[in-house]
């Protein structure tokens, strides 16, 4: 099989987001088809947006599965090996947010770059603002369905600009095409960027300003 560039960014992508996913629903006590369920739900989720979008009907994922099956069979391993141990291995739960951080940054950076192109291909490179926003709906779609399925916040709206990451590397993306004239490299500078974001945003603790302690007024008569 001859993979190209971007198939490399897919596959890793997959396999960050499931793997992330397959976690999220052990965490969640979810029984093994959640935690399948979940893991294709991340890996495949912004994809599956991202074509809706642009009108690629059926989308990708339900023409060529081979990627819901990369991330079902992800899901079962991670499974079969949380289920042999009887609960989350202890040395996996004392490090579970910086696995799970560092598998969604991947993510992330392989599934930003992955829109990003496939708008391109579509014949949507002139339109900067669309292919940004598809490496966007791509990077941080299947995290979101993910984390409303498990009934939990998405990170996108609260932890460590992870939506901004994605946006930095999509338009680090066109701004290096722009000057070299060749996608091959903007696809490993924004991949990097998203990746560069993300490990900043964590090590400094950003976050977007928010407002916080807001009550209502019947919560204040109490």
């Amino acid at each position: 099989m001859n993979w190209t560039f971007l198939e490399y960014f897919d596959l890793v992508g997959t396999i960050a987001f499931a793997i992330s996913g397959a976690f999220v629903g052990i965490r969640k006590k979810m029984d093994i088809f959640g935690v399948v369920v979940l893991a294709i739900t991340t890996a495949c989720g912004g994809g599956l947006i991202r074509d809706l979008i642009i009108g690629n009907n059926p989308p990708r994922m339900f023409r060529d599965p081979f990627y819901v099956m990369v991330a079902a069979v992800i899901g079962i391993i991670v499974f079969a090996v949380m289920y042999k141990h009887g609960t989350m291995p202890a040395k996996i739960h004392a490090i579970y947010d910086q696995m799970l951080f560092w598998f969604d940054t991947l993510g992330l950076a392989a599934f930003t770059v992955d829109g990003v192109m496939i708008g391109v291909g579509a014949g949507y490179g002139p339109n900067k603002f669309l292919i940004v926003f598809l490496g966007f709906m791509t990077g941080v779609g299947g995290g979101a369905l993910r984390d409303i399925m498990a009934d939990q916040m998405p990170d996108i709206f609260v932890k460590h600009i992870y939506a901004l990451a994605s946006i930095a590397g999509g338009i680090t993306m066109t701004f290096i095409f722009g000057l070299l004239h060749s996608w091959q490299p903007a696809m490993i500078g924004g991949f990097i960027t998203v990746i560069l974001v993300r490990f900043l945003a964590a090590r400094y603790n950003w976050n977007l300003p928010k407002v916080r302690d807001v009550k209502t007024r019947s919560e204040n008569k109490k």
